[in-house]
């Protein structure tokens, strides 16, 4: 059931719609119970475009009360965005204060009058230094929208000060010199991993500039890169294999995870979603494409996918055709929530869930957030911002492991 709650100055209030387990579910894949909360962070924006792209992380403090801050941004043409807004949570997301421009997150004048601006940007929280660190990409913009992929594109990080609740003004990341200069065109969006001893592991792909053709044809490689960070910098120490698939646009967009000993990686193409899985979080083995346990294809498609982690299961959420949606751009809604076999590399139809129900707009650009034991986020912006609590029957024991 869905209701309206009041709303009180400088806070947002929340929508409630508690989803249950389907009859079944349970039997079909044995694994943590949950229930799903839809709140509404914020409603839709009355002027200045539609918010885009809400990225939250759970901060731990000393004291144990609840802390989550978030970014935010509105979308304001295709594929054309302003820049960061920053919000904070007190009770555990059930309230946001009204975002806020930050300066040192907006657009910078870039070569020929054009501005850059960031996007993209996931948050996670790294526990050696009690920082937030962000990491997306940049883009570069025109008067009248994005200018293209012929322009440069670096990727960017941020960072966020819980003791004074600052955030650091977005940093461009340098990777290694090449004689083809393959990153002319990089960038990171979805999620990364902060390892046990404080090192990224960060899934990013890549372009040359003699490759990228403004109509779009062209194919990005991609690697996951391990970083380091101090609680200030970020810098690129080294990488595995790399990734490519020789189809339109390649493999981008990807995020990663760590479950029962291994690195599970999905990534986005144009014409399907695609998995593949490492030992040791650099070097992956075979890409597969993203299929049903009945050996049908999943229908993810020109969109990414991300992981929910529990200890006692893995799960994807994506969206898909064949849900009575093709009246959405690229069928980016619902968003749906799935336990994946780990060893099969597979998503269990039966245990499918509507994460977050279409109504009408396209839900594609989302994210999902280990925040506790006991809860995991998935947050999206389609009109209004919502925040999907999933509460685990039993704790998660990985909360401090993935991000």
């Amino acid at each position: 059931m869905r209701r309206t709650l009041p709303r009180t100055v400088g806070m947002v209030l929340a929508a409630v719609w508690t989803v249950t387990a389907p009859a079944g579910a349970a039997a079909a894949a044995p694994g943590p119970d949950y229930t799903i909360e839809l709140l509404e962070s914020f409603p839709a924006a009355t002027e200045g475009g539609k918010w885009f792209q809400p990225r939250p992380v759970a901060i731990p403090t000393r004291d144990g009360s609840p802390l989550a801050v978030m970014t935010i941004q509105k979308a304001i043409g295709s594929d054309f965005f302003t820049g960061l807004s920053t919000s904070r949570s007190t009770d555990g997301g059930t309230t946001w204060s009204v975002p806020q421009p930050d300066p040192g997150l907006g657009w910078r004048v870039g070569e020929g009058g054009l501005d850059i601006g960031v996007c993209d940007i996931t948050l996670a929280w790294h526990p050696p230094t009690r920082k937030v660190i962000g990491i997306g990409h940049t883009a570069t913009y025109a008067k009248t929208g994005f200018a293209g992929i012929e322009h440069r594109r670096d990727t960017v990080w941020i960072t966020h000060d819980p003791a004074t609740g600052r955030w650091t003004p977005w940093r461009e990341l340098t990777f290694p010199a090449t004689p083809d200069d393959r990153t002319f065109i990089n960038g990171v969006h979805g999620q990364f991993l902060v390892e046990p001893d404080g090192s990224l592991l960060v899934p990013y792909y890549f372009l040359g500039p003699k490759i990228a053709d403004k109509r779009w044809q062209f194919s990005f490689r991609g690697a996951v890169a391990r970083m380091k960070f101090d609680g200030d910098r970020l810098e690129y120490l080294t990488q595995g294999n790399e990734l490519n698939l020789p189809v339109p646009r390649g493999l981008y967009e990807k995020s990663l995870t760590w479950f029962a000993g291994r690195y599970y990686l999905t990534m986005r193409n144009d014409q399907r979603g695609y998995v593949a899985v490492s030992e040791d979080g650099l070097n992956y083995g075979p890409i597969r494409p993203w299929i049903f346990d009945d050996g049908s294809d999943l229908g993810s498609y020109n969109t990414q996918q991300k992981w929910v982690t529990h200890s006692d299961g893995l799960f994807l959420v994506y969206t898909r055709r064949g849900a009575n949606n093709d009246h959405i751009p690229r069928n980016r809604a619902p968003l749906f929530l799935a336990r994946v076999d780990p060893e099969k590399l597979h998503v269990l139809r039966a245990t499918e869930r509507i994460a977050i129900p279409e109504r009408g707009a396209d839900l594609g650009n989302f994210d999902a957030t280990t925040v506790g034991p006991h809860e995991t986020w998935i947050t999206t912006a389609g009109g209004p911002s919502f925040v999907a609590v999933v509460r685990w029957s039993r704790p998660n024991t990985l909360a401090g492991r993935v991000h």
